[in-house]
């Protein structure tokens, strides 16, 4: 076995070689730069960011909330066309035998946007992602994938008077909360693509979220309204994206199967702006009813249900040339199970109850020079007798040189894993093992 030492300068010398990579390869990406401008800022004709707070996409300002909420309309119909992309790196400090592309630059995913106005009242943001080693030939080697992502398509309507502000607005989409304005909802708090090579296995971006158990790659429709830009509330229902609803399960397989259309999906959310500062709180949740089986849907005795109940908060001071994020999440989810598995569980009947909670602090000074800290804690109980307890913080510095890139660093630190700090494997491995290092850079235009 190699020395603590040892095994310290082997890491440093793969982020060397690593940073080398990315910076080269960044070296590619800039000159892209004055090609092409996302499809939302040629058609708002507003610096990136007006919508994105600190410059650093997704992440909404009130105006880049108010241009969703509205449906994408807002500005003149334009080419409705954008690409991204994202180049990384990640190490592991004890990598687990076999672990795949560690310290290793390298082109993880792509993304194909067709996103804008359509009419005055209708706007989509549809998302198509390319994930470069979406599967493991078993020899080394890896084949590409592509996939239908985030879909969102809406109608909707800005009333605005003297003492009275309405917008409303049904979307249709396949990601529960993908409709949402926060990025505390479930689908907007991990942000930063994670690649799929086992070295990413412990990154922040696969690092316990709230999360919605029924996953993506489904179809809702959704009704909201946002009154006096205080009070937002959203009520919809998913079910299989199937049929004429395929293309929002495009390229998945197995997809998520639900057991008809009672699926519902609620958000209730109280907003306040004052000067540079505005502040949310809210709660939203789902029940789901799920086949156990995505490639059997013929016993409905295979059904089971999630719960999941969350509660979530956000603040934000906007005034250049600083912008500070606060941001708390909880969910909890209970897993009814269904009547076929009941049977082989060690406690049948039993639910299985967890909890997620999530906070982060971000700043980024000037739109250029920013960072963040993340505080991750998973808990709960498992019928299998299994103990999921993680938690841990993640430590985030980013530079955005131009206004469509961003290269960043995460470092996240495990204090526990899947129930306990050392040992937790029962063969020596200890949480401080999986501390990973991410490294990217990420660009869209």
């Amino acid at each position: 076995m190699s020395s603590p030492t040892h095994q310290g300068q082997g890491w440093r010398l793969k982020f060397t070689a690593c940073g080398l990579g990315l910076i080269s390869l960044l070296a590619l990406v800039l000159p892209m730069q004055a090609r092409a401008v996302p499809a939302f800022a040629r058609q708002t004709g507003q610096n990136c960011v007006a919508c994105h707070a600190g410059g650093q996409f997704p992440e909404l300002t009130p105006y880049g909330r108010m241009f969703k909420m509205t449906g994408y309309t807002i500005g003149q119909r334009t080419v409705p066309l954008s690409v991204m992309g994202l180049a990384s790196s990640s190490s592991i400090a004890n990598a687990p035998a076999g672990t795949a592309k560690t310290a290793t630059p390298i082109l993880a995913t792509a993304s194909v946007f067709l996103a804008g106005k359509v009419t005055d009242n209708i706007g989509a943001f549809t998302q198509i992602t390319y994930d470069n080693y979406a599967v493991d030939n078993g020899d080394g080697s890896y084949s590409g994938h592509s996939n239908a992502d985030n879909i969102d398509i809406r109608f909707a309507n800005h009333i605005a008077g003297e003492q009275q502000d309405w917008i409303y607005g049904v979307s249709l989409n396949n990601n529960p909360s993908l409709t949402d304005p926060w990025n505390t909802a479930a689908a907007w708090m991990q942000y930063v693509p994670v690649p799929s090579p086992s070295s990413s296995q412990f990154i922040d971006g696969t690092s316990p979220y709230p999360g919605f158990a029924s996953g993506g790659n489904i179809a809702g429709l959704n009704a909201y309204l946002f009154w006096n830009r205080t009070v937002y509330a959203e009520l919809g229902t998913y079910r299989t994206a199937d049929q004429a609803l395929s293309f929002m399960s495009a390229g998945v397989d197995p997809k998520t199967q639900l057991s008809g259309s009672n699926n519902p999906y609620w958000r209730l959310a109280l907003s306040h702006e004052w000067g540079p500062h505005n502040v949310m709180v809210g709660t939203s949740g789902m029940v789901a009813h799920v086949y156990d089986d995505p490639t059997d849907t013929s016993d409905p005795a295979s059904v089971g249900q999630f719960r999941n109940t969350g509660v979530d908060a956000q603040y934000q001071y906007i005034l250049d040339p600083h912008t500070v994020t606060a941001q708390l999440a909880y969910m909890k989810t209970e897993q009814t199970y269904s009547d076929a598995m009941n049977a082989g569980l060690p406690n049948p009947g039993v639910s299985d109850t967890n909890t997620v909670k999530r906070a982060k602090l971000g700043y980024t000074y000037q739109a250029k020079y920013g960072g963040s800290l993340s505080f991750f804690d998973l808990s709960g109980s498992s019928n299998n007798q299994s103990d999921p307890a993680t938690s841990g913080t993640t430590y985030e510095a980013f530079f955005i040189p131009v206004q469509n890139i961003r290269i960043g660093a995460q470092y996240t630190s495990y204090s526990k894993y899947l129930g306990a700090g050392t040992n937790y494997d029962g063969a020596g491995r200890n949480a401080s093992d999986n501390n990973s290092m991410f490294l990217y850079v990420w660009f869209a235009y």
